[in-house]
């Protein structure tokens, strides 16, 4: 373990110094960094990233075209883009001489994919709503030709920008649509011809041009440009601030500054990535100084910045697929991640606090620490646009409508603010790097549309459903022959143990693709599962989101973790592991809502009694398994305690009375030890 620090040693102001933070973003988040380009082909490129930005945020202001148009005029930009500044392989990254094959450091076969990309994008918005109507089961020849070749090129643009996991998964569902009468057992289908599923998947608004790319193309996008133009403002120097100012001074102070500051970051990034980079360029250093493990100190940024994706108002792009799939509006979808985002950030705190008390860490000394009224007296603006944003949100308008005088708020905060201004090259610098995240996550969205038409069209998701509950029912009727029938009772069991092969899935899938896609196929496969079993849609879309969130801190990809272990120059599987082990709290909190639903506040049934009770019950069972895993509670525990801490913190989240009861006095000789210990070293230190 690490000893403690020097006390004489003075740690760095915590200023965020936004360069570095975009050079390190682009440095470790692949999904943003683009290939060597001449300086024409950097100012055409720059030029149709802010022709994309300003496309979304005068029609977010203005009025939003008609949906096949608006998600054409995206999709097209966006995949055009993908093949001009994402190489077909690694060795694209590197500079090299310009030739007549690459005139401006992009191959001409690259040129011919995004123009053909922009065609066979643009062939479906610009066919008449009558004749699509007439053609959407008899397509023509071109309909076909244009929307295979539309396929095989997201494909490839899917991979080059997000990886091979996704292309992969849409090519195994696409031979399932094709091959259906060779499928063994209940996976059997009809099948479909090459022609028919061209046909639903491109001509349809079930397929490419779905619910996925039509979220992103009219919310998630303008939520991701106000989070870009209110970092440049300021606003989260003033997040950071406020977070120093608030846990600075305790045990451990950079690490708990990390959470808060993570935190309050991630209401305007929503991105787990963004998030480390920005707030671990100045957390992790001072952590690593303070006497934090190299790997603690990534760990602890990952972990808490992957709370970005999971903290309203924003809460990466979740928020909004989630107003679509469930018809709910957007202030419930806030409101219900409240408590567990908070539960998430706890489990994260509990942890960082034992582990900074075991080792004997220091907090900021004043010295240190901010001065709050001056981080007010001098960035109070900043905090103008959020306010209206989420003003406007609660009023009942549109999201993109709440997004769009977001964005305009902080132009006009950052050309007038005397403080912090904004020159017009950087309002045009925002616009284009607020696009460059629209690439990635725009692909990887059209590509999940093929994965949910293929479930539309073979009827797959029920399948699996009944596939996965059926196995529940077994495993819970083994199990139930073992355990007492007073502490689980059958279809508890059940639940569980689909909840446990879902959350598994979740995990696995999340490894090589981007949250939002994750979450969009286990919304449309894994959550009718557990609606079968009587689960409410959004707990079960909660679930699915949550545990997908966890893949960017769970190895082999963890992309959080490692983006944290190369600042912090740690090893990246240890760190992933760390983080993981950090974010315990979010796997046990799903489970939580879904046995007690009322902890989401807008569930049906809710009532303030059943919320107190899973409340205190999240709240101590995740605290006994921080005590249990680091070790230490008043004083360093024995591992007969940390395996009583261990066993009650499964107890006391468990939704039966009898199991909570246990789990309480589980923890009643752990408590009487601990404090008796702790009152023993306190009067041996006063002596």
């Amino acid at each position: 373990m690490t000893s403690p620090t020097n006390p004489d040693t003075t740690l760095p102001p915590l200023e965020l110094d936004e360069a570095k933070a975009r050079e390190l973003e682009e440095r470790f988040d692949s999904e943003i960094r683009f290939r060597p380009l001449s300086p024409r082909a950097n100012w055409l490129v720059g030029g149709i990233l802010v022709a994309l930005s300003i496309f979304h945020y005068y029609t977010a202001g203005f009025g939003l075209l008609s949906e096949m148009v608006h998600r054409g005029i995206h999709l097209s930009l966006v995949l055009g883009l993908v093949f001009l500044v994402f190489p077909a392989t690694r060795r694209g990254f590197e500079a090299r001489p310009g030739s007549w094959f690459r005139p401006t450091g992009i191959p001409l076969y690259d040129w011919a994919l995004a123009a053909a990309a922009v065609v066979a994008v643009l062939h479906v918005p610009l066919i008449p709503l009558d004749a699509l109507a007439f053609r959407v089961g008899n397509p023509t020849t071109a309909d076909v030709v244009l929307g295979g070749v539309l396929i095989l090129l997201l494909l490839e643009a899917t991979r080059r920008s997000v990886g091979w996991p996704l292309p992969i998964i849409a090519l195994i569902f696409m031979s399932y649509a094709i091959f259906g009468p060779s499928m063994p057992g209940i996976l059997v289908h009809p099948g479909a011809t090459v022609a028919q599923l061209v046909d639903h998947l491109y001509l349809t608004t079930q397929g490419i041009y779905g619910i996925a790319l039509g979220v992103v193309s009219t919310y998630v996008f303008h939520f991701v440009l106000f989070g870009v133009f209110a970092t440049r403002i300021g606003l989260g120097q003033l997040f950071l601030d406020c977070a120093a100012w608030v846990a600075g001074r305790y045990a451990g102070g950079p690490a708990k500054v990390s959470i808060f500051g993570s935190a309050l970051f991630g209401m305007i990034s929503g991105s787990s990535v963004a998030n480390t980079v920005t707030v671990g360029s100045l957390t992790i250093p001072a952590m690593i100084k303070l006497g934090y493990k190299r790997e603690f100190a990534a760990a602890v940024e990952a972990s808490s910045s992957t709370g970005g994706q999971i903290t309203p108002p924003i809460m990466g792009a979740a928020a909004f697929l989630m107003i679509e799939f469930l018809g709910l509006p957007y202030t419930t979808i806030i409101l219900a991640a409240i408590v567990p985002a908070f539960m998430h950030f706890f489990g994260v705190l509990v942890q960082v606090h034992f582990e900074a008390k075991r080792n004997g860490l220091r907090g900021l000394r004043p010295d240190e620490m901010p001065d709050l009224k001056d981080a007010f007296r001098r960035d109070w603006p900043t905090v103008i646009p959020l306010v209206v944003l989420v003003g406007i949100l609660l009023a009942g308008y549109t999201p993109y409508l709440a997004a769009f005088w977001g964005i305009t708020l902080c132009i006009a905060v950052g050309l007038l603010n005397p403080r912090r201004r904004m020159s017009i090259g950087e309002v045009f610098a925002g616009l284009r790097d607020g696009a460059k995240y629209a690439l990635a996550v725009g692909a990887a969205a059209a590509t999940v549309g093929i994965v949910v038409g293929v479930v539309t069209l073979t009827g797959v998701g029920f399948k699996i459903s009944f596939i996965v509950t059926s196995t529940a029912a077994d495993l819970s009727a083994a199990l139930g022959q073992i355990l007492p029938a007073a502490l689980f009772a059958p279809q508890t069991l059940t639940l569980l143990f689909t909840l446990m092969m879902t959350g598994v899935v979740c995990i696995l899938m999340g490894c090589g693709i981007p949250t939002t896609a994750n979450y969009i196929i286990m919304a449309t496969i894994a959550a009718p599962t557990l609606g079968l079993l009587g689960v409410e849609p959004i707990v079960a879309h909660f679930f699915v989101f949550y545990y997908g969130v966890l893949a960017d801190i769970t190895p082999p990809v963890a992309l959080a973790a490692y983006a944290a272990a190369g600042m912090a120059a740690a090893d990246p599987f240890k760190a992933g592991n760390t983080a993981f082990r950090l974010s315990l709290g979010k796997v046990l909190v799903p489970f939580v809502f879904v046995f007690s639903p009322s902890l989401l506040l807008v569930t049906t049934g809710f009532t303030w009694t059943a919320f107190v009770l899973a409340f205190v019950g999240c709240m101590l069972g995740i605290a006994c398994l921080g005590a249990a895993i680091s070790g230490w509670l008043l004083v360093r525990t024995a591992t007969w305690e940390r395996v009583l801490l261990g066993l009650a913190s499964l107890l006391l989240v468990a939704p039966e009375l009898y199991s909570t009861l246990v789990g309480a006095a589980l923890i009643a000789p752990v408590a009487i030890r601990q404090w008796t210990a702790w009152r023993s070293a306190d009067a041996l230190a006063a002596g």
